[in-house]
């Protein structure tokens, strides 16, 4: 799990991911353009191990798409990515794990996102991390409010399970 939670519900340290899921952007869940099953796109492997530069824009930036419903593999270069949204950074398609939540779209990018979501939503204390000067804002800090509302607690957590299981246990 990316955040720190001691244990579910009890409290949640911040450790300062960084904002629109940089961090979670090495496997993303995505439906498949050919068949609508599951499939992941991540950096391709020959691509500059500098995500920070790769996912800003900063150059082009390769990705591949793979599928093992129905065997689809695709790279694809993109000069800039689509962050911070319910679709791939690459190929722009839609997320697997997302689904219709508090009158909202809840989305993560793969189960390691899904983790940091439930932690520190189910976390009744709620701990900012170290504060960067590189890294003002994290992640958990630009969450919607309604994401973080108190009030919203149990339908966030229960559309979470949800999503995770959609994901076979064997991939998680």
């Amino acid at each position: 799990m990316s955040g720190n939670a001691s244990a579910p519900g009890d409290r949640f340290q911040d450790q300062r991911e960084r904002k629109y899921g940089y961090d979670f952007l090495d496997e993303v869940l995505v439906r498949c353009p050919r068949c609508d099953g599951r499939a992941v796109v991540m950096p391709h492997p020959g691509a500059p191990d500098d995500g920070d530069a790769a996912v800003s824009g900063a150059m082009n930036f390769r990705w591949r798409l793979r599928c093992r419903e129905c065997g689809l593999f695709k790279d694809e270069t993109v000069a800039s990515a689509a962050l911070g949204g319910p679709v791939d950074p690459g190929f722009r398609r839609p997320l697997w794990l997302q689904e219709s939540c508090c009158g909202q779209l809840l989305w993560a990018y793969n189960v390691r996102h899904l983790d940091l979501l439930e932690a520190y939503v189910a976390a009744k204390l709620r701990e900012r991390g170290e504060l960067l000067p590189w890294a003002p804002t994290s992640l958990v800090e630009r969450l919607p409010t309604w994401l973080k509302a108190a009030k919203n607690r149990t339908e966030v957590l229960r559309t979470i399970r949800r999503l995770r299981s959609t994901v076979p246990a064997e991939d998680r």
